[in-house]
């Protein structure tokens, strides 16, 4: 592999999709990951996650690598645009086929149902064309990490998903298979994220033994909630922090993930709040519960 990176003993990264502007909950899973990072005195890289032209927001990458750097949250490495990385998943795509672990499926989502993936198509053997997707073929073996924060998780695929789609109807990776080739490819080590993730980590660790790849440690983060308990997403049409001063969203986050600022540091710029944080920072005092951030002082 060469990605321009040295090789460390931790490598973490955020990866953001290019859907919409940074909001609180995003900062969160920024701050969170690129601490963890630097505090073992490892990597911290940028993916951005562009493999869903629909739901790109034109100008959003900019906003997003710009945001990040006024916050002073600076990646190493040149920044990975996962659609450039198509001929790896592609390469992932035909291994899954070519070794009988994956499947030719016709069914819509409304078809699927909401709960687990029957099997409808596992055994009609179709042929690949504009209309379907590609399933894994999940095993009745149960899947367990152990999550950082979490503690064990178990997920039995066959009862909580079903075989899932890892090529979309699109000709585009789904989000599990881009995800689990691309943190291959780049080292990772340690993936830290936001707790809605907590129950993809299973599915990706299945998908990682079925195509031989490192398997990195998980650690998920606590979600921020808006006035209404969801969390906070670019769906719905959650707060940009750009107009924010720096050093406000900053201690916001800090204080979220459990590691309130000292009053001498009130005001302080970025780069002084991370140096405090970085010999803070200790994921015992980060919270588990989702909760609504307090309010923002600038």
């Amino acid at each position: 592999m060469d990605d321009g990176l040295s090789s460390v003993g931790y490598r973490g990264r955020f990866a953001p999709s290019p859907s919409g502007a940074l909001h609180f909950g995003s900062v969160v899973a920024a701050l969170g990951s690129f601490l963890q990072a630097r505090t073992q005195r490892g990597e911290w890289l940028l993916r951005i996650e562009n493999i869903d032209p629909p739901r790109e927001v034109s100008g959003a990458t900019d906003a997003i690598l710009r945001e990040l750097e006024r916050l002073g949250l600076f990646w190493d490495g040149p920044v990975c645009y996962q659609h450039d990385r198509r001929e790896a998943h592609l390469a992932a795509r035909d291994e899954l086929i070519a070794r009988g672990l994956a499947y030719h499926c016709r069914c819509s989502r409304r078809q699927s149902g909401p709960g687990a993936y029957p099997g409808t198509c596992r055994t009609l053997h179709l042929t690949p064309d504009a209309t379907a997707t590609l399933r894994l073929r999940v095993s009745e073996t149960p899947i367990s990490i152990v999550d950082t924060l979490h503690g064990e998780v178990v997920e039995t695929l066959t009862e909580t998903c079903g075989d899932y789609v890892v090529w979309r109807v699109e000709d585009w990776p789904a989000y599990h298979l881009a995800v689990v080739v691309d943190d291959a490819w780049h080292g990772i080590t340690e993936v830290v994220r936001g707790a809605d993730l907590l129950d993809s980590s299973p599915r990706q660790r299945y998908l990682q033994r079925c195509l031989g790849l490192a398997e990195p440690l998980y650690c998920h983060l606590p979600l921020a909630l808006d006035v209404d308990g969801a969390k906070l997403s670019k769906q719905t049409l959650a707060c940009p922090v750009s107009g924010q001063p720096a050093s406000a969203v900053l201690t916001a986050a800090l204080g979220f993930l459990g590691h309130p600022l000292p009053s001498a540091l009130t005001g302080a710029p970025p780069a002084e709040l991370l140096a405090w944080a970085r010999s803070a920072w200790s994921l015992t005092r980060v919270p588990l519960s989702a909760r609504q951030p307090e309010p923002l002082n600038p």
